[in-house]
């Protein structure tokens, strides 16, 4: 499988519909190279930081307009996408949300933040209550499947977030992400460790630049089953690619056998 990690500050409006035009762009240059899925950071279609007002504005239901663009793109590229939106729930409240789109356009997978970082996700959003949940994606170039969890941000620096997710079969977790200096640990030694001791793939899309509130450090990384990173941006806009083997899960595991040496009933 061939992945992809948009690295970007997002459109200087942040209006959904001048970052869905920057998603179309970088998913004809991933699918150009050859790329099955591109992530996006979180918060994506109207930037992360930008207030309970404006996040209530922009938020739309998971299969609102952005979506049914978002949609329209995969197709029109053959490529799945996943990013970060503001989603408007059916019980009025808006949620930190990511959407996982196979490259047929069909709506794959939707997950909302569990664990809100601060004071700044708490003014915007409702913590989500599900986690777990792992789907199955088709890759449009191989023909093969891939089991796939969602995280975003700070959930992925609980290990029972990415634990949950690997007991439940995940091959790869997808983590957009907003993320700022001083927590370059996350990319820099979490997201290996999260790889490492569940036996998978951890690709963790971060935003670059600036907004009023924060600076986005970059760093988007790609890290194997074995704690290696196989892809690492720098600080600024670019796109880059991981190329994964899910053969060498197996291999993995037999060296370390975390899952399998549990012992769950000593952990409550």
């Amino acid at each position: 499988m061939r992945l992809a990690l948009l690295q970007t500050a997002g459109a200087p409006s942040n209006a959904p519909a001048d970052n869905l035009d920057r998603l179309e762009a970088a998913a004809a240059h991933a699918a150009a190279g050859g790329a099955d899925l591109l992530v996006a950071p979180e918060m994506f279609l109207t930037g992360y930081a930008i207030g309970r007002e404006a996040a209530a504005r922009h938020a739309e239901p998971a299969d609102g307009p952005s979506a049914r663009r978002a949609a329209a793109i995969a197709r029109q590229h053959h490529i799945a996408l996943a990013y970060g939106y503001p989603e408007r729930g059916s019980d009025g409240r808006v949620y930190n949300a990511a959407l996982l789109v196979d490259a047929e356009g069909r709506s794959v997978l939707g997950y909302r933040k569990t664990h809100l970082f601060g004071a700044v996700d708490r003014e915007m959003f409702a913590a989500g209550e599900t986690l777990g949940e792992v789907a199955v994606l088709a890759l449009p170039r191989t023909g093969r499947t891939v089991r796939i969890g969602m995280l975003i941000c700070y959930d992925v620096e609980f290990p029972e977030a990415a634990r949950t997710l690997a007991l439940a079969g995940a091959e790869l977790i997808l983590v957009p992400t907003a993320n700022m200096p001083p927590c370059e640990a996350a990319s820099r030694v979490l997201v290996p460790a999260r790889a490492c001791e569940n036996g998978l793939f951890v690709a963790y899309a971060n935003r670059c630049g600036g907004d009023a509130v924060f600076d986005y450090y970059g760093e988007s990384c790609v890290a194997g089953p074995d704690g290696r990173v196989i892809a690492l941006a720098g600080g600024g806009e670019e796109i880059i690619f991981a190329d994964l083997d899910f053969g060498t899960i197996a291999k993995a595991v037999a060296v370390n056998a975390y899952l399998r040496d549990r012992r769950a009933e000593l952990y409550g």
